[in-house]
């Protein structure tokens, strides 16, 4: 394991290959001690550039031999460092043999080749492969694989890499083989192998082109009937790439595997897709609704990468959102569509519009803090220290909505001619994200110099926004601003092109026709207005009545808006606004509002107050029977307290979870016949389907649960220990103990125990009872800290810190979703966390590193807690062999 401070990696240090590798052959004597891999290189020089030796990267390898031309490298010709060696090659091509050896079962890292359950497996993205063998490990290095595995056959029976089958067959001492060959060429970091004893459900489908194509869904023995939703995920993907951007599947095959042990969600490795298993198995009764909305989505991601990563890649690794902001629009687009389909014509709009909402609380919640903290970094990064680092909500989420806002400007004609031309000009390539948008521009005779400031600046744009109406002269005059608060290492900010969809409301609640100053086009009712500079104004003509505006509809740009609006307002368009994100929005401000006054009077010691006039607009919308269940059970959840904590100066949680709890039980008390009423007319009968009308009854009708058991309404809690008695898929049961134990009530703890019993054989179900008691709140004033459970749950037999799962289920969920008790005013879970970090850092830097950002913000906080933290911060940063992983993290958190 590296130990060294890592130096930081410039963007502007890019220098092209001196040597390509054209092709290489790979050999694997699968061991879990001692596997052998034998390697050759066929490379030829780069005479673009001035002469120099061919540069490999390794790491934790033993080399056995390495030749030149099939002769034994002589001393002279080969120079070694820390994590590098050169290779002086003369003339302009040579074969360079190496063979080495690596000891995969005590690869903790999870990151190269490791043993997981008795199986071999892979993970390579990003700096993986050189774990495995010596070579040039980067993403511009782009070669075809031909792999061959050797295993014993008992053990191992099935054995995968990219692309095709080739060849198979037994060898002597019980063991066997198999040669695939991937006819695409690749960089290493998309390199897979598994030997595994797995079994599949298999799929044979015809593509547009009309060639057919095998689709192989790989498990664990015994989990084969959880594997159906997604393959059927993965079929959806397929059609809906090749009808929306004309995009085929390129090899006879596509293969996901399920691995138990894996750092992160899945990995699109060419055609051999390897997968997280918590984002593959389902079945009713141990996945919930969101379980299945996760799994389709992540399947279609890692499908889609096949072309916007795979077949185009990044030069670079600071062009990572180049491939993971694109696939995640385009993952965000096909839920969309799917929940749209599965809604039907009534159903699509408010379908999208919860999609939406999803994506942007997850934005709101994570990638606006991450920009507002000391790892605030573009999402085209400048440098970094250790890469694993920046595989963040900035490159992924916010880079998504980068991409959105370009098919927002271009429209969706504009932006698939800018795909088309893309993948005309870029195909087997890898390029950067001046390359993506040079091609949305020359497709659409667009200037977006100014859009790539998106890609070079960080930090979260706030826009004000004030409108003034004249009566006078019926018009509407509506003022933008921007402005980006620095981050670190950018002070001077410009301004961005950031598109705005405004609607005017009328006082009857209909959206009024719209026309601007200078046009004489009118009757759209939503605009885009294109906010270029410091500061500009857009006057609408024609307005016969003062409007109230509904402004940044959908979410049109990944900014903070600042509109001043008094309650009855947000009332107004709660009720009204057609936008169904801003009617959601307008609800989650109002919500915001209230807590935060909520919160300075808990702090102050004044008595609690919920204003009559949100009750009420609480419940007329939670009785608007016109609007979709799923969409109430948005509306209805109150704003996260990561979110609120980002809005507050200072951030004290504890205050604040005195608000939230107050305002639950206020709103469970006088909405107690509401939701009662929804608990009897929202059950779903029948066999258990996925379909987003069920899901949605399911989600409002749980979280009507959460707010009774919340007050201690007793028909609610009797409602929740029923519903949980006799629940017959997990988002029923889940929603039932959820609601238990998020209360006073003494029912939680047999619920708890009889879900235990029930599922102690279920790893991926068990995370749920884990992540559901290290997030639970002290409803009981006499109960004890949730550290103390915590920290008994980790000597539990099912959790082991050796699982990336389990570590996120049991101490994400108390570092990240449960800030009132992981931030007590003691500092204990300060120093529980210092102690988990650096004990995860031993074993996995990866997952010790996305444990220790859960303090990254720390200086938001009181002063009295930020001292508290620096102690903690100070003794990770001082521990011994600490990884570059963590040392990044810890420095810049430390860092003034």
């Amino acid at each position: 394991m590296k130990t060294e401070h890592a130096p930081s990696i410039q963007r502007s240090d890019y220098t092209p290959l001196a040597w390509n590798v054209d092709g290489v052959d790979l050999h694997f004597a699968l061991d879990p001690a001692a596997t052998v891999v034998t390697s050759r290189l066929r490379c030829s020089r780069n005479t673009q550039i001035a002469p120099a030796p061919l540069r490999l990267l390794g790491e934790d390898l033993e080399v056995l031999g390495l030749t030149v031309d099939g002769v034994e490298a002589a001393p002279g010709l080969v120079t070694q460092g820390e994590g590098w060696l050169e290779i002086a090659l003369e003339g302009r091509s040579a074969e360079v043999g190496i063979v080495t050896r690596i000891n995969p079962q005590s690869n903790t890292s999870l990151s190269g080749l490791y043993v997981s359950r008795g199986g071999f497996f892979t993970q390579c993205e990003a700096e993986g492969f050189r774990r495995i063998t010596w070579f040039p490990d980067r993403p511009d290095a782009m070669t075809r694989f031909t792999v061959t595995l050797e295993a014993d056959a008992a053990s191992c029976p099935v054995l995968l890499s990219n692309g095709n089958l080739i060849e198979q067959g037994p060898l002597a001492g019980g063991r066997h083989y198999a040669r695939w060959e991937d006819p695409f060429p690749k960089p290493s970091y998309l390199f897979a192998l598994v030997a595994a004893k797995l079994v599949a459900l298999e799929r044979r489908v015809t593509t547009a082109s009309g060639r057919e194509v095998l689709l192989q869904v790989w498990v664990e023995e015994g989990n084969l009937d959880r594997t159906e939703h997604a393959m059927d995920s993965l079929i959806h993907s397929m059609r809906w790439d090749e009808e929306v951007f004309g995009l085929e599947l390129d090899l006879d095959r596509f293969m996901i595997v399920a691995v138990s042990d894996f750092n992160m969600g899945a990995m699109e490795n060419k055609g051999l897709n390897i997968f997280n298993a918590k984002y593959v198995l389902a079945k009713p009764d141990t996945a919930t609704d969101v379980d299945y909305e996760h799994i389709e989505s992540v399947v279609a991601h890692e499908y889609f990468h096949n072309w916007t990563g795979n077949r185009v890649t990044c030069r670079d690794w600071f062009q990572l959102t180049l491939k993971e902001g694109l696939t995640v629009f385009r993952d965000q687009q096909f839920s969309a569509d799917m929940l749209a389909v599965a809604a039907g014509d009534a159903g699509a709009a408010s379908a999208r519009a919860v999609k939406r909402i999803d994506d942007v609380r997850v934005l709101r919640a994570v990638q606006f803090a991450e920009d507002a903290g000391p790892m605030a970094h573009p999402i085209r990064p400048d440098s970094y220290q250790e890469i694993n680092n920046f595989y963040t909500a900035t490159v992924y989420e916010k880079g998504a909505e980068v991409i959105r806002m370009l098919h927002t400007l271009l429209g969706a004609e504009g932006f698939r001619n800018g795909m088309d031309l893309y993948f005309s000009y870029h195909d087997g390539q890898a390029v950067t994200c001046d390359d993506f948008v040079d091609c949305m521009a020359e497709a659409n005779g667009h200037d977006l110099d100014q859009f790539m400031r998106w890609y070079s600046q960080a930090g979260t744009p706030h826009v004000k926004a004030a409108g003034a109406y004249d009566a006078a002269s019926r018009s509407y005059t509506l003022m933008l601003s921007q402005h980006t608060p620095p981050t670190p290492g950018q002070t001077d900010k410009q301004p961005l092109l950031i598109p705005v969809a405004v609607g005017l409301i009328g006082p009857d609640g209909r959206d009024l026709p719209l026309r601007l100053e200078g046009e004489n086009h009118a009757g759209v009712t939503t605009r885009v207005l294109e906010l270029s500079e410091v500061e500009q104004s857009f006057r609408f003509l024609d307005v016969a009545v003062e409007p109230v505006p509904s402004v940044l509809r959908g979410f049109s740009a990944p900014v903070i808006l600042d509109l001043a609006e008094d309650d009855a307002r947000l009332a107004f368009r709660m009720a009204h606004d057609t936008d169904a994100f801003n009617r959601w929005d307008a609800a989650q401000r109002f919500a915001e509002r209230v807590i935060l006054v909520l919160t300075a009077d808990a702090a102050a010691g004044r008595t609690l107050a919920v204003p009559a006039d949100f009750v009420a607009a609480f419940r007329a919308l939670l009785n608007d029977a016109a609007l979709d269940p799923a969409f109430r059970a948005q509306a209805m959840t109150l704003p996260s307290e990561g979110y609120l904590i980002e809005r507050m100066q200072p951030a004290d949680p504890a205050p604040l979870r005195v608000a939230l709890m107050h305002l639950m039980r206020a709103l469970g008390t006088h909405l107690a016949d509401d939701w009662l009423a929804l608990c009897r007319t929202l059950e779903v009968t029948g066999p258990y389907r996925y379909h987003p009308t069920d899901a949605g009854r399911r989600a409002l009708g749980n979280l009507a649960l959460k707010y009774l058991a919340a007050a201690g309404v007793p028909e609610g809690l009797a409602w929740a220990q029923a519903q949980f008695a006799r629940f017959g898929n997990m988002t029923e049961g889940v929603g039932a103990l959820a609601a238990l134990v998020q209360s006073a009530s003494p029912a939680r703890e047999a619920a708890l125990g009889a879900f235990h019993a029930r599922y102690r054989d279920d790893a991926l179900v068990l995370d749920k009872w884990f992540a559901l008691q290290a997030g639970a709140w002290r409803w009981d004033a006499t109960a004890a800290p949730v550290l103390e459970r915590v920290r008994a749950l980790m000597v539990d037999p099912a959790f082991s810190l050796a699982n990336p799962n389990k570590v996120y289920a049991l101490l994400g969920s108390f570092f990240r979703a449960n800030p009132a008790e992981f931030h007590a005013a003691d500092g204990s879970g300060y120093a529980f966390w210092a102690d988990q970090v650096i004990a995860l850092d031993a074993r996995n830097p990866q997952v010790a590193a996305r444990m220790a950002r859960s303090l990254e913000n720390w200086q938001r906080f009181t002063p009295a807690l930020q001292a508290l933290i620096r102690v903690q911060l100070e003794r990770v940063a001082g521990a011994t062999g600490l990884s570059p992983d963590v040392t990044e993290i810890v420095e810049k958190a430390l860092a003034d």
